[in-house]
Order: structure tokens, then C-alpha cells, then sequence
């Protein structure tokens, strides 16, 4: 098939969950004997040059990349206030993008765009004008709910009410144009039944994150262990996260394990995190190798508290067999079971006793690291995911 991708931002090179998310299903469809043509809004926060990357990713895929300034603008922000549209999604709007668009869409037939996120859904209209493709959505998540998860765990009034106006306005936004598209691919079935209870009458599949096999043996645990964690700092609930988590579980994680130690990697890691003078924390910025930086390490947390959708990292994390403890909202949309191939830990407390736990039964750990591979061998491998999208695909003809 001929499927073009619109990307929110450029996914190569694969450098935080959404852009491994989205080159991961690329290589996937191109493996399974399939035409993908990628065009990306290049933002700021994930500023790629096109001539600079691997060419044999440029030839495969003819990828393209038009520059939004998609960063935030306090004058932006306030004069949006008086209008009724989404602010999450106007950034992402230009009459550049939607003119490399049009001119794609008359170059070359496709048989599916492919909408990698809500955050593209503003030029349905330019490819209805211009091609007979399908149109389907991606659901990377359901996008409201991340806001309304953050909405109620804010503390600060003013900042409660406005996370909760923009909560309401891109909710307002996703249900208006679910059934606009030809069809819905969700990352998660949970997400899939969402869509359904808010009304989407369109075809929709479940279509999960895949990862290559990762046929290395399992890199063993060192001893003493050390925990870590890896995720980009400029998403908010990532940041969030961490911040939980130092203040409200690692200081009696250190009470429990004196020598452990923290190790904390990422795009995006602010100052206050870089500059840490806590002896048993080590920080990093962005990472060029993150399955070596998993296996350097022990045991990984997952603390989010808010989100939607599915943590590719998690997934990367279980290929490898890594022992894996997150909240029940980070491990969302993963066929897990607690205690065998993941621990979830919503509290404190139980965060806690969790990585005590892992901390000192090294034989445990293997075990669960041993299962969380082959629960990704079995249920999310690249190219048997890819095979089902495109039949999904071809159904809609």
C-alpha cells in the first residue's frame, strides 16, 4: 500500500517515546512491503535537519519537514482565552505545512494518510481537497484526558482553572472530529473504548507500540542495584513524575537502601535535576544510546501520574528484560500482569516496598525480567503489528 504519514514532529531519529512510537510502525510497514512517505512538522523542542540524518532513512521514506514555532507564548496563551479553540492544537497550524501538504497530495496518489496524533488533525480538510485516500487517525492517546489527569492533581487554584479550560477545549476539539476520519488506530484497547463511549462511529483497531525482537541475552543485574529512569523532562507529566517521586518516595527508598543510587536521563532535564548535589543521584541529559543506558542499569520506575495512551519505554525496557516499576497509569494499554512481569506501585508506600523488594531478591528480579521479554516476544513484535494495521487498512477499501 501507499501511505503517507503526517508526524506532529520529526521521528528520526528515534529519541523519546513519540518519535520511536512513530519510526518504529514506519519501518515496520516498509519491512511488511509497503510504500511510506513521511512528512513532519519540525518543532523547536525537537528540532531536526533533514540533510544531517541517516540517508538511507531520507530514501526510504522521502522525508520532509516543515518548522512550526509550536512553543508556548504567554501573549498567545492569554489572547487564546478570548476565542473558543484549543490552544493545544493552534500551535500546530501553518499555511506553510498546509501547502507542502497540498503539494504531496498532487505529486502522488496514496491509498492511506496516516494522522499521527490529534495534533495533525487540522489538515483533514487540505486532504480531502487533494487526495481520495482513507484518513486515519493514529490515536497516540486520548489527548484530553492527559490535561484532565493534570487538571486534578494541580494544587494551584489559578493554575487548576486554566489546565481545566484547556482540558475542556481540546476535549470539545477530539470528539467534534472523531468521525471525520475514514478510521481510528488506537495505541491501547482501553483508549479504543474511550473513543467508543464518546461517540466515534468509525471503523477502529487497536493497534499497540511494537519493538523489534531484541535476540541479546539479558544483560544481568548488577549488585548493589541501582534504579533509573529515562523519558524526555520537557513532557510535562515525565516531569511530574520525578518530582513525585523525590519528594514523596526517595527519601525513605534511602532510609530502607542507603547505597542505592538514582540515575535519571532524558531530553529536556532542567537545571534544578542537572545540578542535583545529592550523593546518590546521578543526572543526564539527552542520551544517544538508550538501550545501552537500560542495560548499564538496574531496576527501572515508571511513576507517572498522569498521561494516556502507551510508554514505549516500557515496552524497550521489557525487550530488554528489565525489571519494570511503574503506576498502574504508566503501565496502561500493556498485557501485563503484577508480580510476574511488572510491579505497579500507586503509593509511596507501595513504591517503596516495591523497589526493596526488587532490591534485595536479585533471583526475583531475573525471573520477572525473564517474563517481561517474552510477553513482549509474544505480544508486541514489529512486524506481526504492522501486518495487522495494514489488513485493518485494507478492510476500508
Amino acid at each position: 500500500m501507499r501511505i503517507l504519514q503526517l508526524c506532529h514532529k520529526v521521528p528520526y531519529p528515534p529519541r523519546d517515546g513519540g518519535s520511536i512510537a512513530m519510526n518504529n510502525l514506519t519501518q515496520g510497514l516498509i519491512n511488511t512491503g509497503n510504500q511510506v512517505r513521511v512528512l513532519a512538522i519540525n518543532t523547536p523542542n525537537n528540532l531536526v535537519y533533514i540533510d544531517e540524518i541517516d540517508q538511507e532513512y531520507v530514501k526510504s521514506t522521502k522525508i520532509e519537514a516543515v518548522y512550526i514555532d509550536t512553543a508556548i507564548r504567554i501573549s498567545a496563551a492569554f489572547f487564546n482565552l478570548f476565542t473558543d479553540k484549543s490552544y493545544n492544537i493552534e500551535r500546530f497550524i501553518s499555511d506553510d505545512f498546509d501547502s507542502k501538504l497540498a503539494e504531496i497530495l498532487q505529486e502522488e496518489e496514496y491509498d492511506i494518510v496516516q494522522l499521527e496524533s490529534l495534533f495533525v488533525a487540522p489538515y483533514l480538510g487540505t486532504i480531502r481537497k487533494y487526495s481520495k485516500a482513507k484518513v486515519v487517525l493514529r490515536s497516540h492517546n486520548v489527548e484530553f484526558e492527559i490535561w484532565q489527569r493534570r487538571s486534578a492533581a494541580c494544587k494551584n487554584p489559578l493554575k487548576k482553572a486554566y489546565l481545566s479550560l484547556l482540558t475542556t477545549r481540546l476535549k470539545k476539539y477530539e470528539i467534534d472530529h472523531m468521525n471525520k476520519y475514514d478510521a481510528i488506530a488506537c495505541i491501547t484497547t482501553r483508549d479504543m473504548e474511550m473513543q467508543e463511549k464518546l461517540g466515534s462511529a468509525v471503523p477502529m483497531t487497536d493497534i499497540p507500540i511494537g519493538v523489534d525482537e531484541i535476540k541479546d541475552p539479558i544483560v544481568e543485574i548488577a549488585d548493589p542495584v541501582s534504579l533509573f529512569h529515562l523519558g524526555s523532562m520537557d513532557w510535562m507529566p515525565n516531569l511530574e513524575a520525578i518530582e513525585w517521586f523525590l519528594n514523596d518516595v526517595w527519601g525513605d527508598v534511602k532510609k530502607a537502601l542507603p547505597e542505592i543510587k538514582l540515575h535519571l536521563a532524558g531530553k529536556g532535564m532542567p537545571q534544578w535535576l542537572m545540578n542535583t548535589t545529592d550523593p546518590n543521584m546521578e543526572t543526564m541529559g539527552h542520551i544517544k544510546d538508550a538501550r545501552q543506558y537500560m542495560n548499564n542499569n538496574g531496576i527501572m520506575i515508571v511513576p507517572l501520574l498522569s498521561g494516556s495512551g502507551m510508554r514505549v519505554k516500557i515496552i524497550e525496557g521489557m525487550a530488554l528484560g528489565k525489571v519494570i516499576i511503574s503506576t498502574a497509569i504508566g503501565a496502561e494499554g500493556i498485557e501485563y500482569e503484577h508480580g510476574k512481569d511488572i510491579f505497579i506501585a500507586d503509593t509511596p508506600n507501595e513504591f517503596v516496598e516495591a523497589i526493596v523488594k526488587c532490591s534485595t531478591d536479585i533471583d526475583l528480579c531475573k525471573a520477572v525480567g525473564r517474563n517481561a521479554k517474552e510477553l513482549v516476544r509474544n505480544k508486541y513484535d514489529n512486524i506481526v503489528i504492522s501486518q495487522k494495521l495494514i489488513e485493518f487498512y485494507k478492510s476500508l477499501s
